[in-house]
């Protein structure tokens, strides 16, 4: 055995050991980088700016496109608890559609951080009316996401197409609909719809509603994981849509988006 022995920290750095042994001395150095115990989790979040962060649970991802609040700007706000970063590479994939991108606030709540963005259409200044480029923003956004947050492929109907790293488990989307349409004054109605989510949604529904003569003025479409809601704003001829015509609508969303467990009744 040795004789005697000291050692010697450096904190963050090494671990010197010296060990007196039949008169003569041995030093050993450990890496204290080496030993620093690490946190362990279920999940392992990226962020965008290239950084990991441990994490016991996978929140849920919302993107929500916002046609309403900004009569100049069409409004999109990403929560996805507090894993999201900069968004710098969502903001410049937006920017490669063609639009100006300018971070408009970012907020915490019960939910996590909340990241909002103003878009506009770059040749024209003006908010994204396009239901095929709103359609392309929700897609760049919940792609980067993906890319970026490659454990929340399983939350997210896109993950079993689009993910980086695919959901060990088939994505379960059995998701019944439901469709509402409320009165919103003499000149327009309010329709709700809540189905699940799939890649071409937004311009689908728009396009069934307007197949009916249906006019879709503004609204809201909110990816919350694998749900999908949709609020539009909508008239008929410039007036709000009477009761036999609002049946029509709901009869015809119900039909396009049927699955063997959709619920027939509104919520």
């Amino acid at each position: 055995m040795f004789d005697s022995f000291f050692c010697i920290l450096i904190p963050n750095l090494l671990l010197i050991c010296i060990f007196t042994f039949n008169h003569y001395s041995v030093r050993l150095s450990f890496s204290m980088m080496g030993i620093i115990p690490r946190a362990t989790s279920s999940a392992t979040a990226v962020e965008s700016d290239g950084s990991f962060q441990d994490t016991d649970t996978v929140p849920t991802p919302k993107v929500i496109i916002d046609q309403d609040s900004d009569p100049d700007a069409t409004v999109v706000e990403i929560t996805f608890g507090d894993r999201l970063g900069a968004l710098l590479d969502t903001m410049n994939a937006l920017k490669n559609l063609g639009l100006n991108v300018s971070k408009a606030n970012v907020y915490l709540d019960s939910s996590g951080k909340h990241n909002k963005f103003a878009i506009t259409k770059a040749s024209t200044g003006r908010k994204v009316e396009d239901p095929e480029l709103l359609e392309a923003i929700r897609l760049t956004i919940i792609n980067n996401l993906l890319e970026y947050h490659p454990e929340s492929s399983s939350q997210l109907a896109m993950g079993a197409t689009f993910g980086v790293e695919p959901p060990k488990e088939k994505v379960d989307v059995d998701i019944a609909t439901h469709i509402r349409v409320d009165d919103d004054g003499p000149d327009r109605s309010l329709l709700y719809v809540e189905t699940a989510d799939r890649p071409g949604l937004l311009v689908d529904l728009v396009k069934i509603i307007t197949d009916i003569n249906i006019t879709v003025e503004s609204g809201e479409f909110d990816t919350e994981g694998l749900l999908a809601k949709a609020k539009f704003h909508v008239s008929y001829k410039g007036k709000a849509i009477i009761r036999p015509l609002q049946q029509v609508l709901a009869n015809s969303l119900r039909y396009f988006l049927r699955r063997p467990t959709t619920e027939e009744g509104s919520f």
